[in-house]
């Protein structure tokens, strides 16, 4: 039992100092730009697409009963 307890710590220890490190890069903030998102533009085109697509950056021109609240940062600092 020793012998398996021994086998299983050195193989954890070999496969930790073995295994690849990741490069280390200058990680920037992702513009929004960068991103996929939709548009809602009157002079866009609008595809006209049979089947299953999908689309990049599509002009969505109405998505249901959106309804924005304002955030309010309250007095108590978020304690009930």
């Amino acid at each position: 039992m020793w012998q398996q307890i021994i086998v299983w710590v050195v193989t954890k220890v070999l496969s930790a100092l073995l295994a690849p490190r990741p490069k280390v890069q200058d990680a920037q903030p992702g513009q929004i730009g960068d991103k996929d998102v939709p548009i809602a533009s009157q002079d866009a085109p609008i595809p006209v697409l049979f089947g299953t697509r999908v689309i990049s950056g599509p002009n969505v021109v109405w998505y249901g009963d959106v309804q924005v609240r304002p955030i309010r940062k309250s007095s108590s600092g978020g304690k009930k």
